[in-house]
């Protein structure tokens, strides 16, 4: 039980307990009693420019942006940023100090830093001439795929601190397969490389050269080491399980010259692993710190749902049990209120059962939508739509939210630009019809594929380069009949509007995206109206074309690139499939009303609890396995692995059961009351489904059948 004195040392400080280690599991109140200590800080007259407070990643600073908005600071802000969003600062600050010494080509011009769409950009281009000399051709991976992995590579190795130039010798000494492996490892070391002298030679910093110039460069200077040191003196650090080795090493330098610190984890997170979390390396922090206080009461969970975990763990098997924390209840009533599911031989009956389950919730319970999350291993098209559809038929609203997913499969993505195409016809990208019949059933509200379709085939014209489409008031009549007049008036109007901006003068694309989403695609009767969606793509959309010529601009200045070549340069890299970054307002701002779906590990990085959880075809294999990586490897790249040990099949199997364990438990410790499992006897493609997790949970079942005996 916590003490009255442990609490009073975390939200005010005073000597002897000014450095705290605040643990226990989520939904124990630990976030909230490090924004109360923010705020004591600040209104006990603490500068509150002097206050750090230090987050994995921007979305989980939510609530300190929330309370300093409701604080009044006349004496400046606190800081809140990412150790990533510190390196790049300390960079701008001091680039004349330490841009020559890191081998920039030209150290008297100001850095270029990359976002995440636009490294890809640049990586592609240097990547390029490999690829095609015949680099990955035994590999059946996407190419946006591959270079996001070489990009993986290099962010890994500035997170945890060893050098680039070591990835694919690591990688190559703990391969145990066949040796033409080994090969591939060489030649994603070598477009490695060539992007690293890419950079250096262009003045653009990579998320990966902004961490190792930080860390190696800027902190190796005594004057900006203690300009950061002795600026911020009182520091908050939270989910520090999610944070990398090297932020740790800064932060348990930082706890020796500090005025007070209060370090937040959770127990049994790392959920950021892949990216080099380092949850091992958090808990250390324990040893820089005067105080420890462990919270155990979740102020989350009920009962109900913590005995169900419960009995989950119990069915994970001893190794898993030893290194995982406990759930505060076990009671096999409590379980069975807790846990709703049902079995269907095929995946629409189960999406027809979820879809009605959460209508009953909403309808009959009172439960507010956005307390309802539905959540897979991985969002995928068919599912998503199978869903959304389902839903939608039930006037149940839904969003959803997939990171790591690329800018051309997002349907409102697509349709923008190749209408967008449809309205550069200097770009000569002539759109196929398929894309056009896509584009216009997104665009137009009640349009099927099938009426879609004919209207394209009608209307659409390409002549000497250029695409057009003609007028729906020359179309037969008996085909206007079944098309419908209605359909074909705002059709008429998207056409118009469409053939106006040709005859006019040309604006950014980002400009073009925002009039043709504001003038006619959000208006009542089209697609984009009232679509919650398609309003966040088209948003990220445009700011992701804003940084991009922010960026890439100087790049085509200098080798006198035509005007309007950089948004054709876009559309050409959305083309190519380059991944969309993940914008942090995705999760800052919550839609009223929306029921949420999204892949189970997003939905637990956003650390956010809900009444209701939906766990989606339980019984597939996704939910255990881990995403087909050739040119990377989380585990065999991490601060831990022994240099030149061979990750066999038993590390695969044990890392893959301590993974799911994770994930297992902490979906359970972020629900509130009531936890539904769906389960699809057949999978997508017709085959039998027993995974790892459906199994679990009929052990699960077992054990508690034989508890009420």
């Amino acid at each position: 039980m916590t003490t009255g004195g442990e609490i009073e040392a975390i939200l005010h400080p005073f000597p002897g307990r000014a450095r705290v280690f605040l643990e226990g599991p989520p939904g124990a109140g630990k976030t909230t009693l490090a924004v109360r200590r923010m705020s004591n800080l600040v209104q006990g007259y603490v500068p509150a420019e002097s206050i750090l407070v230090l987050v994995p990643q921007r979305a989980l600073g939510a609530p300190y942006r929330e309370a300093m908005w409701e604080l009044d600071m006349p004496r400046g802000e606190v800081t809140m940023v990412t150790v990533g969003g510190l390196a790049r600062r300390m960079i701008e600050l001091f680039w004349p100090l330490v841009a020559e010494e890191a081998g920039f080509a030209h150290p008297a011009r100001e850095p270029l830093f990359l976002t995440l769409e636009t490294t890809q950009y640049y990586m592609d281009r240097v990547a390029s001439p490999y690829i095609d000399a015949g680099y990955f051709d035994g590999l059946s991976i996407r190419r946006s795929r591959l270079i996001s992995q070489i990009i993986d590579n290099l962010n890994k190795a500035a997170v945890i601190g060893f050098p680039h130039t070591e990835v694919a010798l690591r990688l190559k000494r703990a391969w145990t397969g066949e040796s033409a492996q080994l090969q591939v490892y060489d030649h994603a070391q070598a477009c490695a490389n060539a992007f690293r002298t890419y950079c250096l030679a262009n003045n653009l910093l990579d998320f990966s050269l902004q961490i190792e110039l930080f860390f190696e460069r800027v902190l190796a200077q005594p004057v900006c080491r203690h300009h950061l040191l002795d600026r911020y003196r009182h520091l908050i650090v939270d989910n520090v399980e999610e944070d990398t080795p090297r932020a740790h090493d800064l932060i348990r330098e930082w706890l020796e010259t500090c005025d007070t610190a209060l370090i937040v984890m959770d127990h049994d997170g790392g959920y950021r692993a892949f990216l080099g979390a380092d949850a091992t390396g958090a808990a250390a922090l324990r040893s820089g710190c005067q105080d420890t206080v462990v919270l155990n009461e979740s102020h989350v969970m009920s009962p109900a749902v913590a005995s169900w975990g419960s009995y989950m763990l119990r069915s994970m098997g001893s190794e898993v049990r030893q290194q995982m924390s406990e759930l505060p209840a076990l009671s096999e009533a409590d379980a069975r209120s807790a846990l709703y599911f049902q079995s269907h031989r095929f995946q629409p009956q189960m999406y027809d059962w979820v879809a009605d389950q959460v209508a009953r919730l909403i309808e009959q319970e009172d439960v507010p939508p956005d307390q309802i999350v539905l959540l897979a291993p991985f969002l995928g098209d068919a599912l998503r739509f199978s869903l959304s559809d389902a839903l939608a038929r039930r006037n149940v609203p839904v969003r959803s939210h997939r990171p790591s997913r690329a800018l051309r499969d997002e349907p409102a993505a697509r349709c923008l630009l190749t209408l967008a195409r449809l309205s550069h016809p200097s770009w000569r990208l002539q759109p196929a019809v398929p894309d056009v019949a896509h584009a216009l059933m997104i665009a137009i509200e009640e349009l099927d594929l099938v009426r879609a379709r004919l209207l394209t085939e009608i209307t659409y014209r390409t002549r000497e380069g250029r695409s057009e489409l003609t007028s729906f008031d020359r179309i037969k009549s008996y085909v206007q009949q079944r098309i419908t007049y209605r359909l074909g008036e705002r059709f008429e109007h998207l056409r118009q509007w469409l053939a106006a901006y040709v005859e006019g003068p040309p604006v950014d694309l980002d400009e073009w995206i925002g009039r043709l989403f504001e003038e006619v695609l959000s208006r009542p009767g089209f697609g984009f109206h009232q679509d919650l969606d398609a309003a966040r793509v088209t948003s990220n959309l445009i700011e992701s074309i804003r940084k991009f010529r922010r960026i890439v601009e100087p790049t085509l200045e200098q080798e006198a690139e035509p005007a309007g070549r950089l948004s054709l340069e876009y559309v050409r890299m959305v083309e190519q499939g380059i991944i969309a970054a993940t914008y942090a307002q995705n999760w800052e701002i919550e839609p009223a009303g929306a029921v949420l779906m999204a892949p189970a590990y997003t939905f637990l990085m956003a650390n956010r609890p809900v009444d209701v959880q939906f766990w989606l075809d339980v019984s597939s294999g996704a939910w255990w396995e881990r995403l087909y990586q050739p040119l990377t490897h989380p585990y065999v790249l991490s601060k831990y692995w022994p240099e030149g040990k061979a990750w066999t099949d038993e590390d695969e199997f044990s890392a893959r059961q301590m993974a799911l364990a994770r994930l297992v438990l902490g979906l359970v410790r972020r629900c509130r009351k009531r936890i539904y499992l769906g389960i699809a006897q057949l999978g997508e493609q017709g085959q039998e489904q027993q995974g790892p997790l459906l199994q679990i949970v009929q052990r699960t079942l077992r054990r508690m059948r034989k508890a009420a005996q």
